[in-house]
């Protein structure tokens, strides 16, 4: 007998395949943002509406400015994050409770992100859109994991100097 797949991974699977539509060419990402057990929105990571994706553009601009910083020089990034314009695309009472889906993977490997999670301008959206769980792929023997947003309420990463990506 055929074994159904586990909401979580179910959901995953379709974050993934919503990070297909990704245009950022360092990593895609993709999320859903599932609340009562349906999805009220979705979103990759992509150029604002109108203006040139960095593969139409044949470059990252953040790579071309800042070459060897990871996590930072987002203000070059064209980008809009995947938890951005799903959460842009959803009412906040459709968030309140909710949990976001997302699903990162490097565009040169294909492999899933390591340390996977939410930039700290992401994280101050999702606390204040109400969602109340992040569930990230990662390369974890359980293949994912669990992030109470709470959490991130009152363990301030910028008031303790401990920021985490």
């Amino acid at each position: 007998m055929e074994q159904r797949i586990d909401k979580i991974n179910y959901y995953l699977n379709i974050a993934e395949t919503v990070a297909q539509r990704s245009t950022c060419l360092r990593k895609k990402s993709g999320t859903v943002i599932v609340n009562n057990d349906e999805i009220v929105s979705t979103g990759y990571s992509g150029a604002p509406r109108g203006r040139q994706n960095c593969i139409d553009l044949g470059y990252c601009s953040k790579k071309k400015f800042f070459p060897d910083v990871r996590h930072a020089g987002y203000d070059a990034c064209r980008s809009v994050h995947a938890e951005m314009n799903a959460i842009i695309s959803c009412s906040r009472k459709d968030m309140i409770g909710a949990t976001l889906y997302l699903v990162q993977y490097r565009t040169e490997t294909g492999n899933y992100e390591e340390n996977p999670g939410c930039c700290q301008m992401c994280r101050k959206l999702i606390i204040n859109a109400g969602i109340e769980k992040v569930i990230v792929r990662d390369v974890s023997e359980q293949g994912y994991q669990v992030i109470d947003v709470q959490e991130w309420v009152e363990n301030d990463d910028l008031l303790n100097g401990k920021i985490t990506y």
